[in-house]
């Protein structure tokens, strides 16, 4: 949001609650400066193909309703994050038209394009299904999956493996997400400053308990990682 939106978010937010309102001018505007900063990367609106659709006036809105807190930026900025995740997740990032060697500009390319998907711009990409004989892509891909399993370690039957899923939560995500050809977040450290988890282990939060779900900066340096080796060749 720009700070034109951000003071009309802000404008919604007293009409609503005028008793939380900024007493002057000067109080105003450090709010302002202050919202502006930490939102600047929060749409105020996002319609999606599918009828998602993202109103920050109206995450504000349910905030006043059921809280008895003074509204912050975060109230904002962390219900945006979960929707991002989901959108993102369900987009399947194509390469880049782009030079692999150039991270720089490979990761640009695919934050560029996520930050597309995620407020609407573009729709997100299914992936596809390949059909009749594997191609050497496939091959290749499939060989990177089995060599993820084996990284992984395969120390007990399938079956059971698929049993204790629910009590592995980050293993069975992993195993599912190499057997897809998917990148893996728990492939490469976390660059959030925050988290700054090892390889291999999960994001954490500022209590340093696991999340449920990676970082999304650490999500896209797996990705940038993940078609950087499908680019090279075999």
């Amino acid at each position: 949001m720009n700070r034109r939106e951000i003071a009309a978010l802000l404008a919604y937010v007293d009409r609503l609650d005028p008793s939380r309102a900024a007493q002057d001018r000067a109080a105003a505007g450090e709010r302002l400066d202050q919202w502006a900063i930490l939102l600047e990367h929060v749409p105020a609106t996002a319609q999606h193909p599918d009828g998602r659709h993202w109103d920050a006036s109206q995450v504000a809105a349910r905030h006043i309703a059921r809280s008895p807190y003074p509204i912050k930026p975060s109230d904002i900025g962390a219900p945006w994050e979960t929707y991002r995740a989901e959108v993102i997740g369900r987009h399947w990032d194509p390469a880049p038209p782009v030079d692999p060697d150039n991270e720089a500009a490979y990761r640009a390319a695919l934050r560029g394009t996520r930050q597309a998907v995620a407020v609407g711009a573009l729709a997100p990409t299914p992936q596809r299904a390949i059909e009749g004989a594997p191609s050497p892509v496939r091959a290749q891909r499939d060989a990177e999956a089995a060599r993820r399993l084996a990284a992984l370690g395969e120390y007990m039957p399938r079956t059971v493996r698929q049993a204790l899923a629910a009590q592995r939560p980050h293993r069975a995500q992993r195993e599912q997400l190499a057997a897809a050809g998917l990148p893996d977040p728990l492939d490469v450290p976390c660059p959030y400053e925050h988290c700054r988890a090892a390889k291999g282990d999960p994001c954490r939060n500022a209590r340093r308990i696991a999340r449920s779900r990676p970082h999304p900066s650490r999500l896209d340096d797996a990705t940038t990682a993940h078609y950087a080796r499908q680019e090279q060749p075999a």
